[in-house]
């Protein structure tokens, strides 16, 4: 039996489906959206079958005399987007962005726990934390790309097929932060992102409402993470599973949004940045949403 399903699947699938296989345990492991792996490790040919049907794209070219942040979005249900082009050298971040250097950011609890910590500070994961991401801004030179998945975990929870939501309106901390160093603002975004998942969201007032509403709220309260219900593909055809469907995922980086350097930015200044972000991103949105598979009435969503 084992013999005759394995016939049914290429080597390659075999290996594309193994490598997504190890992702998801060590994404529900640390808790995080992301890690960070040094690209040596990320040339291995597990990590490197990920890149299909995954890609990154370049609409500018980065200078490696400034530093940036680099904002991502959606997040998605477990970021692999930001996993496959950033966090390594699957799709080649370092030959299409020479000479910058990517810092993938998580949660700066998982910093707090014992072998977690050791385990992603030994693969070059840093916090997502004001203190960590200044230090990396401000004293390592240029050349160094920040990257943050703004919405966080609790935009995972409107992530969807066919939906375009951001959980953006009230995230200023990233423009606050670039204000402060007078590191450039990216804004980036993973079409297809949302559709590698199904998410659940049970009917109210069933008992499956009941437990899901409890499960989460007992999960937020513990780790302080927002925890979403979804299922993707199996390992045979038609069956339900943890493997996310093969949808293609493209990661577009859009053009550096120049910051000017303020030590105390005031509120204004912060709402100013944070309203021209917004516009940039709509724009990378508008236009790269039919190349890549959305339709032309589809709008971006920001909440």
């Amino acid at each position: 039996m084992v013999m005759a399903f394995l016939s049914r699947l290429d080597l390659q699938e075999i290996l594309q489906t193994l490598s997504v296989m190890q992702w998801i345990p060590l994404y529900i492991f640390l808790v995080s959206g992301t890690t960070k792996i040094e690209h040596s490790f990320g040339n291995q040919t597990a990590t490197y079958l990920l890149r299909d049907p995954v890609q990154l794209v370049k609409t500018h070219d980065l200078s490696p005399k400034h530093n940036y942040i680099i904002a991502s979005h959606p997040h998605g249900i477990l970021c692999y987007g930001i996993f496959v082009n950033i966090a390594t050298e699957a799709t080649g971040f370092a030959r299409i962005f020479p000479d910058i250097t990517p810092f993938v950011a998580t949660l700066e609890g998982l910093f707090w726990i014992p072998i977690v910590r050791e385990y992603i500070m030994s693969m070059g994961v840093c916090p997502v934390s004001e203190m960590a991401l200044k230090y990396i801004l401000t004293t390592k030179g240029s050349g160094n790309a920040v990257v943050i998945v703004v919405g966080g975990a609790a935009e995972a929870l409107l992530c969807r097929p066919g939906v375009s939501t951001l959980y953006l309106k009230q995230r200023k901390g990233f423009v606050k932060l670039a204000l402060k160093t007078g590191a450039y603002l990216i804004p980036s975004y993973s079409f297809g992102e949302n559709e590698v998942y199904n998410q659940e969201t049970f009917p109210e007032g069933t008992w499956l409402r009941f437990f899901q509403k409890t499960f989460q709220s007992t999960f937020k309260k513990i780790l302080g993470l927002n925890l979403c219900t979804f299922h993707g593909r199996g390992l045979t055809q038609g069956s339900w599973g943890f493997l996310p469907f093969n949808r293609p995922i493209t990661t577009v980086v859009g053009e550096p949004l120049p910051i000017p350097k303020i030590k105390r930015p005031s509120k204004e200044t912060v709402d100013k940045y944070h309203a021209l972000y917004i516009s940039a991103l709509c724009k990378l949105f508008d236009q790269h949403k039919v190349q890549y598979g959305l339709p032309e009435t589809q709008e971006l969503t920001i909440v």
